[in-house]
């Protein structure tokens, strides 16, 4: 089930500049300014999703950070957690140009296999996808809406 999160609303809010040859964007979550790729845009656009529309904070969101999942290593776009600091939502950002495939799922899942999130999302700006995760049933089902801050 698709969810209509209509991210661009919030282009306006988002800190760009130009820096020599590159377009950099500012990243509340890692307070720094990053270059501005399709992804970046895609995560910021999420960030502000969350913080603004979700009620999340800045503090329970952590951004591009790495995992090691059996022997490899990954990196999720953003990760939220819960009011005990246990890992509640993965997103996982695709550039808007980029369909959401069953790769982009499974990357997420992927991920997933050491965080076991309750809740597990994939985007590209335009389509979002958000599912719970039953890890006794080894199923998951498909949200109308993104889960609300715990």
């Amino acid at each position: 089930m698709r969810i209509e999160l209509d991210l661009l609303r919030f282009k306006d809010q988002l800190q760009v500049k130009r820096e020599d040859d590159k377009r950099l964007i500012f990243d509340p979550v890692r307070k720094k300014w990053l270059v501005l790729q399709p992804e970046e845009m895609v995560r910021q656009l999420m960030v502000c999703y969350l913080l603004e529309v979700k009620g999340y904070r800045k503090n329970r969101l952590s951004a591009e950070r790495g995992l090691k999942v059996n022997s490899l290593q990954g990196r999720f776009d953003l990760l939220v957690y819960d009011e005990d600091v246990a890992p509640y939502l993965l997103v996982e950002c695709k550039a808007p140009q980029l369909e959401l495939r069953q790769s982009t799922f499974e990357q997420a899942a992927w991920y997933n296999t050491t965080l076991r999130v309750p809740y597990l999302m994939v985007t590209n700006g335009r389509d979002s996808y958000c599912c719970a995760m039953d890890y006794e049933a080894k199923d998951y089902r498909y949200l109308d809406a993104v889960p609300e801050p715990v």
